[in-house]
């Protein structure tokens, strides 16, 4: 947590106010250990000065586009956020680093678990990040045919599969555990053992989570928030995520909760049969 729809949100969010505007200043950088590169004089050196063209997403990294052929990728991991301010904010504990720009407004990097994480990439280091995933969920090109030829590749069971970063970009654990209840499969069903018939159904499945995730801003269980400082509500119409030992929304069976791949996985015994 976050995911592709929180993280597409922030990169949204994010852009309709910072495009356009100059880093003047880091007022703050307290953890240096959340920059993987470059080395951070590099960093701070080339970050001050740059002007913000765009901001993006690639699986679970925002991508915020800086002139000179410079990328500062963010992710976010469990519990950052970045938020715009005004001039007139504090800066408390869990706000680990903090951009002027040329307006007077402030980027605020929060992350009271300190897993964030920054890179200051040229384009042969954004090539090198973009290649690390697989297909984007929502991108045209991701059809049917192509998870199905993906599955059939795979032996592993299909909840630790979708949540394989290079299997496809930006599930994590609350979607992949939506989209099996709505496409009807057993999260320990092996992938390559999916019945054609289904794939259809899972594909829709996957999109339509994740579609339906941006539309509610997304899901704010403890830190999650927009650059907006907005939590998002899409927790509020989980169907099986966190909803262990209430009756499902098919058919009433209570939904169990089991634990594959040290995360807790929640499906309906009776909707997701396994075999």
């Amino acid at each position: 947590m976050p995911e592709l729809p929180e993280v597409e949100i922030v990169a949204r969010s994010l852009a309709a106010q910072v495009v356009g505007r100059k880093i003047v200043m880091l007022e703050k950088l307290d953890w240096e250990r959340m920059v993987e590169t470059p080395d951070l004089p590099d960093f701070c050196a080339l970050l001050i000065g740059r002007t913000i063209l765009g901001v993006g997403r690639r699986a679970k990294w925002l991508l915020i586009q800086l002139d000179a052929g410079w990328t500062l990728a963010v992710h976010l991991r469990m519990s950052g956020n970045l938020i715009v301010y005004g001039p007139a904010q504090p800066v408390d504990q869990h706000t680990h680093l903090v951009l002027g720009l040329d307006d007077g407004r402030r980027i605020f990097f929060t992350d009271a678990r300190k897993f964030g994480r920054l890179r200051l990439l040229d384009p042969a280091g954004i090539a090198h990040l973009d290649a690390a995933y697989g297909p984007e969920p929502l991108d045209s090109h991701f059809t049917s045919s192509h998870l199905a030829a993906l599955l059939a590749q795979r032996r592993t069971k299909l909840k630790p599969l979708l949540l394989d970063q290079g299997f496809i970009a930006g599930l994590g654990n609350i979607y992949a555990n939506e989209a099996l209840w709505i496409a009807q499969l057993h999260p320990l069903l092996p992938a390559n053992q999916t019945p054609a018939q289904h794939v259809p159904a899972l594909h829709a499945a996957i999109q339509q989570v994740l579609h339906t995730a941006i539309q509610n801003q997304g899901s704010s269980l403890r830190n999650y928030r927009n650059s907006y400082g907005e939590a998002g509500h899409n927790q509020e119409h989980f169907h099986v995520y966190d909803r262990a030992a209430q009756p499902c929304e098919r058919c009433s069976t209570a939904i169990n909760r089991i634990v594959v791949g040290q995360r807790s996985t929640f499906f309906c015994p009776q909707c997701q049969r396994l075999g």
